[in-house]
């Protein structure tokens, strides 16, 4: 079994390569600082772990560091040894100096010029009062003093202006990155409107004008079929009221792909108390639908009701389409948990097999599903249920009929609503 290494952050990364000097600059000014300088080791232990210990403390407490490092550089100059020190660099060691420069690049890097001028003007001051501190020394050395420290002031006076040119070129890269990804968000969503408003475009200009055509036919086929019998004028009365439901509902569809940031429209949504009245359109095109519910008091979330009506309106036309004439029980349970809805109907005559061509395999009128559909229908289905947490069911009955059976969690994970 293998185990996948994470990939280190450039902070985590930034981290470890200072604590790694930190402990070189340790392990290097210890005993240069005892055999060279004179220190007692005991304090060059000490001094030259607040010393080497200043970069790594700078990421956090810039304050308390550079104190840390002022009294440690402070103390290290004065604490040694005149005889010794005459072929060495002072004020400064060398790893001294290079844990100076550390702590002025990671306080410039991490907290911003400000901050990083701190430590490089106390560390100056501090290296010159060494000096002034040490008269006796200046009378060995003064002139090696003297170019120690205008190079070790340069010295960190460069490595601040580096280290400010380097985060600066950082930032703006950082900041360039944030607009390309700003910019490339804006062009996906300008991509998405566009492709809405085009579909929106064809709903309309095709589908919606073809269902204003049927409803209009509808409406005036009495008025313009002669001797047209009383329960045909009904069913084309029937027919246009379902289109102008229809149009209605694509309106509504319309007016959500053409909002640009994809908010629904500001109108009721159906829900389960709509299910009857949907019934009793199905009931109205010569069905036979039995209809069971047990609700309760229990309050149903609006996107619940929604997805209830909606996988209600897709089985009952699926049952229409390719079932016609037969019988179709629709129950609706809600409990405190959840809402199940169960749409089911008889198989149609011996005559006509039920032939599911969009959401199921074709079966014989005498013989079960083999397996559930998969065609858009259903899968419209499963995905609204999925949405919410829910399952949908679909599957051929022992009698050559169809069921579907859908649960719905009144619980979902996030407040979803649903078109």
């Amino acid at each position: 079994m293998f185990v996948r290494i994470r990939r280190p952050t450039y902070r985590q990364a930034a981290i470890l390569l200072i604590s790694v000097a930190c402990v070189a600059l340790f392990a290097v000014l210890v005993p240069l600082q005892s055999v060279v300088y004179g220190t007692p080791v005991a304090l060059s232990f000490l001094l030259g772990a607040g010393m080497c210990g200043a970069p790594l403390l700078m990421l956090t407490r810039p304050r308390l560091a550079t104190v840390m490092m002022v009294v440690a550089q402070l103390s290290l100059g004065l604490l040694v040894s005149p005889t010794l020190v005459q072929h060495a660099p002072w004020p400064w060691s060398v790893p001294a100096m290079l844990a100076l420069l550390c702590a002025v690049a990671v306080a410039t890097a991490q907290h911003g010029a400000r901050m990083g001028f701190l430590p490089l003007i106390v560390g100056a001051a501090t290296s010159l009062m060494v000096v002034i501190l040490s008269p006796d020394m200046v009378a060995q050395v003064a002139s090696a003093a003297s170019a120690n420290l205008i190079v070790g002031v340069c010295t960190a006076v460069g490595v601040y202006l580096l280290t400010l040119l380097i985060t600066a070129r950082l930032r703006v890269g950082a900041e360039l990155d944030r607009e390309r990804a700003v910019s490339a968000s804006e062009h996906e969503r300008r991509l998405r409107v566009e492709e809405r408003t085009r579909i929106a475009r064809e709903l309309h200009d095709i589908v919606a004008h073809s269902m204003s055509v049927i409803q209009v036919q509808a409406a005036t086929a009495r008025y313009r079929v002669d001797d047209l019998p009383e329960a045909a004028a009904q069913e084309f009365d029937g027919i246009a009221a379902t289109a102008r439901t229809s149009l209605t509902e694509m309106r509504r569809l319309l007016g959500v792909l053409r909002t640009e940031e994809g908010a629904p429209e500001l109108s009721p949504q159906q829900g389960i108390a709509d299910i009857p009245e949907l019934i009793d359109s199905i009931r109205g095109s010569g069905a036979s639908v039995s209809f069971e519910q047990r609700v309760g008091s229990h309050e149903t979330p609006a996107g619940v009701g929604l997805a209830a009506f909606r996988i209600a309106q897709e089985a009952l036309s699926n049952a229409l389409r390719h079932a016609p004439g037969a019988p179709i029980a629709i129950s609706l349970e809600v409990n405190d948990r959840d809402l199940r809805l169960r749409v089911r109907n008889a198989p149609p005559g011996a005559h006509r097999g039920p032939n599911r061509a969009s959401d199921s395999p074709t079966a014989s009128a005498t013989q079960p599903h083999p397996t559930a559909g998969s065609g858009h229908g259903l899968r419209g289905m499963r995905e609204r249920a999925a949405v919410l947490g829910g399952t949908v069911q679909a599957s051929a009955t022992a009698d050559g009929g169809w069921l579907v059976d859908a649960r719905l969690p009144l619980t979902t994970p996030d407040s979803v609503e649903l078109s």
